[in-house]
């Protein structure tokens, strides 16, 4: 049997304390960033960063590496997961 949950029952299950952390790269991160934001910074588009993400999939940061990603999120006592 599988259990579906609508997006507002999967973000129950683990707000407000539960995070997870994936790659991303900075093109993904530039794309939904204003302009106004990013100008002058000299960032390659291919670089793999790593975000953090609420359970409701909303973009709590963006981190150089995984472990400055996790202790991020272990800092403002959150309970970080990875997402493969």
């Amino acid at each position: 049997m599988t259990l579906k949950l609508s997006l507002e029952e999967f973000a129950a299950l683990g707000a407000p304390h539960m995070v997870y952390v994936r790659p991303v790269t900075a093109a993904q991160v530039l794309a939904s960033t204003p302009v106004e934001d990013v100008s002058g910074l000299l960032i390659d588009p291919e670089q793999v960063l790593y975000a953090v993400h609420g359970a409701n999939g909303a973009c709590l940061a963006v981190l150089g590496d995984r472990d400055a990603a996790v202790a991020a999120a272990l800092a403002n006592e959150m309970a970080p997961v990875s997402v493969h």
